[in-house]
């Protein structure tokens, strides 16, 4: 296992190139299996749950080939198999996203629970139920689902919840099912967006992404297809919550304005300073901070993603800040993880965080805990006095690409120990 070492309070200044994004990249991934033709994906992200993904696509019969630093060539001429590698599918949560695309092409998915953050109760009902809308059946034996159906219909179905990756699947399987399918109560994030862009691109027929209501008409094949994956929100956020607190002047591009509303509405409400251009934020360091109330919600509201990143943010905001993250319970871990570095801050529950603000952070040992509270806690190392080991840092790994090196580039003082 590898770890960082953080020396905090250097200042940061540069440019900050957004790698794509990885929730978009992952549905995109699993998408191809729904042509036999060849596709090219640029701006994907070099990250762990990248690999993952591609190397489920190998046991699937996919051939993958890196011809730029960030395309990636994908062709499957054949899918070989519809059951899941267990240990695969068991490392990353987003291997639930080939439960669609296989379905549609083979008729059958055998897998195990899917993996991944520790983060709380991820049932997969939201997906069963999308699937049995469109014909299928599911069963369980010796710890495996068995989705099943002999031909899918498409039909009009109301997502239990606004589900991202539910919304994913059913879209992907609508793609190749008889007739028309109508979703209600989709989830509205930018990478559904993105997926649905893509599939048309592949010749499918999809309207009202973006919205809580999409319609796919069915197709009997889809084509391969050229495409860019979306610059990732959720690094763009967190690095303006660093540059924030340590930027001399941070420049962050690529952005698309209309995926950051709420986040950039929540930054200028504590006192951050965002310049906002077409495609880029300029965040200078805030010396009047102040306290907030944040809550998660789905897309357009603040996402849980990005909400651990606001936490370190409010311990340097004069007041008490209250987070809520209402998607899971155990999103509020790396708080105990700041109050070993000197933070005033307790759970008041699994769903609510109060934070005292302002605190001075010492660095100590700390542990990532998952990809989201990893990239949190570099933040709260960079900021604070001395020196912070920062163990697991294969969790940060899964997200956010080369991030070591990244933030050298702007002048951190962090290193990598294997």
């Amino acid at each position: 296992m590898s770890k960082f070492i953080i020396k905090g309070k250097n200042k940061l200044s540069g440019k900050w190139n957004v790698q794509g994004m990885k929730n978009a990249a992952t549905p995109v991934l699993a998408a191809t299996l729904l042509t036999r033709e060849e596709c090219l994906i640029k701006n994907v992200p070099r990250i762990k749950d990248i690999d993952h993904m591609i190397s489920i696509l190998h046991t699937l019969g996919s051939e993958t080939e890196w011809v730029e630093e960030n395309t990636l060539r994908i062709k499957t001429q054949e899918i070989i198999r519809s059951d899941m590698d267990y240990l695969l599918t068991k490392r990353m949560r987003s291997s639930v996203l080939f439960i669609g695309p296989i379905l549609a092409c083979a008729g059958r998915v055998k897998m195990p629970e899917p993996g991944g953050c520790n983060i709380g109760n991820r049932p997969l009902d939201a997906h069963f139920k999308a699937m049995e809308g469109l014909g299928a059946t599911i069963s369980k034996e010796d710890g495996y689902y068995i989705i099943s159906a002999e031909s899918l219909q498409g039909e009009r179905i109301v997502m239990t919840e606004k589900s991202v990756t539910a919304t994913e699947n059913l879209i992907m399987a609508s793609c190749l099912s008889k007739g028309t399918t109508i979703i209600e109560n989709a989830a509205e994030e930018p990478h559904i967006s993105c997926l649905c862009e893509f599939l048309n691109s592949m010749g499918a027929e999809i309207f009202g992404h973006g919205t809580d209501k999409i319609t796919i008409v069915g197709k009997t094949e889809l084509s391969g297809s050229k495409f860019e994956i979306i610059p990732d929100q959720l690094e763009i956020g967190t690095i303006a919550v660093l540059a924030a607190l340590l930027g001399e002047e941070i420049f962050i591009s690529p952005v698309v304005p209309e995926h950051m509303v709420s986040v950039l509405e929540k930054l200028r409400e504590s006192g951050v300073c965002v310049e906002e251009n077409s495609n880029s934020w300029t965040v200078k360091k805030s010396s009047d901070l102040k306290s907030f109330s944040l809550e998660t919600s789905p897309f357009p509201g603040f996402p849980t993603d990005l909400q651990a990143p606001f936490g370190v943010l409010a311990t340097q905001s004069d007041g008490l800040s209250v987070i809520k993250d209402n998607m899971y319970e155990n999103r509020l871990g790396y708080i105990n993880e700041l109050v070993k570095m000197g933070s005033k801050a307790n759970i008041l529950d699994s769903h609510t965080a109060q934070v005292f603000g302002k605190t001075d952070l010492v660095g100590c040992e700390i542990n990532s805990l998952d990809l989201r509270a990893g990239a949190t806690l570099i933040i709260a190392g960079l900021i604070a006095e001395g020196e912070t080991v920062l163990n697991d840092a294969e969790n940060i790994d899964r997200g956010y690409e080369n991030i070591d090196e990244r933030l050298k580039s702007i002048g951190a003082d962090i290193k990598r120990v294997e």
